[in-house]
């Protein structure tokens, strides 16, 4: 059997396969399968189309009602109403309502729904968010999400794999997010297009899961197919316990083959920033001059976890946002927002003058709670700075990790977090 890489081996597996080679296209079955707010509805009308029963499995799909929730006008609310009726209608296991619900991609992995060695597709981009547990996950159209809801399976064409090495020490402040926007940096917005991005080294293995969930959710903005690391302790960690179904851990072989391979040396990389209008075009924050703000977003499917709050109420305990700035903050799910409560980190954001919301992805998308007036600016732990994508067309996004989006709101202008300790 030639050797495979651990996308390759993955989608091998779930075609029924020996060997898949890049190029390749394939008939899959999926493991699991979901939509938001945005993408079901379309999927729920071509579902109805294709004339079936019922679902493939109603214990392997989700609806999750996390964009424009809670429901900012009519149109929204009829928009989630939709998920509502289906999920009842089908028998959804897993339909989370509001107050119940988080941002789809930290709501799944906590609650185990997905699992290390499984197929997974989303109607949305970020799903490879995933790819952290050692998964194959990607975004779909809502047709294809269609199909899927009613066959269980999907087509895909294998993709190449690039390897990113990651060695070298991490200086205070950096983390997940400040390797995936330098690598982005680096290769640009369309370096990986359809393919796989296999993050790995030293580095990588000793990067907490909440990190490991911050690059994969980004490989989407290189163009990637997918992101993905191999499997390991701290993932064994994660998902013992918690997974709803058996898992498996697979790993590349070492003789397996590569487009491209990327070494990068993490004791050069500082905290970055993403200036607009794209995520590549990132540099260190030391490089980011004398830029005001006028909104703060610590949150999203990017950085809405523990590990990034605690990050962010390190830096604002005992001080005050400035006063020409505005802070949100969304935890990722209900049980998020719990912990940082009985942790104090809630107090401390409201303490020090943020606003805490219920779990939204909201502004992230210019959806709601959140949107930018012509002029303003905001930093922000999103993944994404495209022109409009918070608001206006004339407002302006800049991507960062948590840490800098806290100093930044103390200080008013983009800011290190040296800045402000």
């Amino acid at each position: 059997m030639a050797p495979m890489t651990i996308t390759e081996k993955i989608l091998a597996e779930h075609a029924g396969l020996e060997n898949v080679v890049p190029g390749e296209l394939i008939n899959a079955k999926v493991d699991f399968v979901l939509a938001n707010d945005i993408t079901a509805p379309v999927a729920i009308q071509e579902f109805e189309k294709i004339g079936v029963k019922n679902v493939f499995d109603r214990e392997r799909i989700t609806l999750m009602p996390d964009h424009f929730t809670p429901n900012k006008d009519i149109k929204s609310a009829e928009q989630a109403k939709q998920l509502r009726d289906f999920s009842r209608q089908y028998e959804l296991t897993n339909y989370f309502e509001v107050g119940r619900m988080g941002i789809e991609h930290c709501l799944l992995p906590e609650q185990g729904l997905v699992g290390p060695g499984e197929l997974i597709i989303g109607a949305d981009s970020h799903t490879c968010t995933y790819g952290a547990l050692g998964a194959f996950s990607t975004g779909v159209g809502s047709t294809d999400l269609a199909a899927a809801m009613a066959l269980g399976e999907t087509w895909l064409k294998v993709p190449e794999t690039i390897k990113f090495e990651f060695a070298g020490t991490l200086q205070p402040w950096v983390g997940g997010k400040d390797l995936i926007l330098h690598t982005i940096g680096d290769i640009g917005v369309d370096g990986a297009l359809y393919q796989a991005m296999e993050f790995t080294g030293p580095v990588i293995e000793n990067l907490s899961m909440d990190g490991r969930f911050t690059m994969c959710n980004m490989a989407i903005e290189a163009g990637g197919k997918n992101g993905i690391i191999a499997p390991d302790g701290i993932t064994k960690a994660y998902v013992e316990g918690r997974c709803k179904r058996p898992y498996r851990f697979y790993q590349s072989d070492t003789q397996a083959k590569y487009t491209q391979v990327y070494q990068y040396d993490v004791t050069k990389i500082e905290p970055q920033v993403a200036f607009p209008h794209l995520p590549e075009n990132s540099r260190p924050v030391s490089d980011a001059g004398q830029v005001e703000i006028d909104q703060v977003v610590i949150g999203s499917c990017t950085n809405g976890r523990m590990e990034d709050l605690r990050e962010a109420a390190q830096l604002l305990r005992g001080k005050s946002i400035h006063k020409n700035v505005r802070m949100l903050i969304f935890p990722g799910t209900q049980e998020i927002y719990l912990q940082a409560m009985r942790e104090g980190l809630i107090e401390i954001f409201i303490q020090s003058g943020g606003a805490v919301s219920t779990p939204t992805c909201g502004p992230c998308l210019g959806g709601h709670m959140g949107i930018l007036a012509k002029g303003e600016r905001a930093i922000a732990t999103t993944n994404r700075n495209f022109v409009g994508r918070m608001g206006d067309p004339g407002s302006e996004v800049y991507l960062s990790n948590p840490a800098v989006a806290a100093a930044s709101a103390i200080l008013g202008r983009i800011a290190a977090p040296g800045e402000v300790e």
